[in-house]
């Protein structure tokens, strides 16, 4: 298998991304493309891949289907099957995936871990790259909320980062939501820490305000680049 030392990232919109490897494109979570940047990056001679870790409006959107021509698999959680539009989707290009599974094949191996809201989170091993995709799996600590709810939100958290602990990725996409207010990266926080990530791309920003990362968001020694896009089809060339 050739390996790719080059990925380059386009934002689409809210947890929407492109990942363009040199064999392959990955597309995360698409529901917008403001900017229209997904047809060109797709009608070149690559094997793209789509993925949706669950089936709210902002991470799904049934015209994914259009891709189908261009498409080589769909990766999609099992709540999508039951979606709205999901029948655009061709059926033979389609693998459902609950949480903990898995799939492989001679170019793609894909497992999931499980979300503390909706549907599933990925971790893709491909051309060389292991690329975590989180989902709506974080650490939603709302302000206002009752003392129970906070405390389930934390819970449900790090039960899951039990199974996280230790994970190896070249790359993570990771909600920070600034609409949590000062708690907006008390998830994206405690993943960096228990992880082990070489670069982390934030997501799910969904007011226009951009994050500013905190003084102590890093253990010593463990920083790695941030990037926070805040405009649909922002570019970043990750090298590795």
């Amino acid at each position: 298998m050739h390996l790719t030392k080059q990925a380059k990232v386009t934002y689409l919109c809210n947890s929407g991304f492109a990942v363009e490897l040199e064999e392959s494109v990955l597309v995360f979570d698409y529901y917008q493309d403001p900017a229209g940047k997904l047809p060109a990056l797709l009608g070149k001679e690559r094997s793209v891949y789509f993925f949706v870790s669950h089936a709210h409006f902002d991470h799904f959107s049934p015209a994914i289907g259009n891709f189908a021509d261009t498409v080589k698999c769909y990766f999609l959680s099992t709540d999508i099957r039951s979606a709205a539009g999901c029948e655009k989707i061709p059926a033979e290009k389609a693998v459902y995936l609950r949480t903990y599974d898995g799939y492989q094949d001679e170019a793609i191996n894909v497992t999931t871990y499980s979300s503390t809201d909706e549907g599933t989170s990925f971790l893709v091993e491909l051309n060389g790259w292991r690329i975590f995709h989180a989902g709506d799996f974080n650490w939603w600590h709302w302000k206002g909320d009752t003392a129970e709810n906070i405390a389930l939100a934390k819970n449900g958290f790090m039960k899951q980062m039990k199974r996280l602990a230790g994970l190896q990725a070249d790359l993570a996409f990771f909600p920070v939501d600034k609409r949590m207010e000062e708690f907006a990266s008390l998830g994206a926080k405690e993943f960096c820490r228990r992880s082990v990530v070489n670069y982390l791309i934030t997501m799910h920003n969904m007011t226009d305000k951009p994050w500013e990362r905190e003084s102590d968001f890093f253990v010593p020694g463990q920083e790695i680049p941030v990037w926070s896009p805040m405009q649909p089809g922002e570019i970043k060339t990750i090298e590795k």
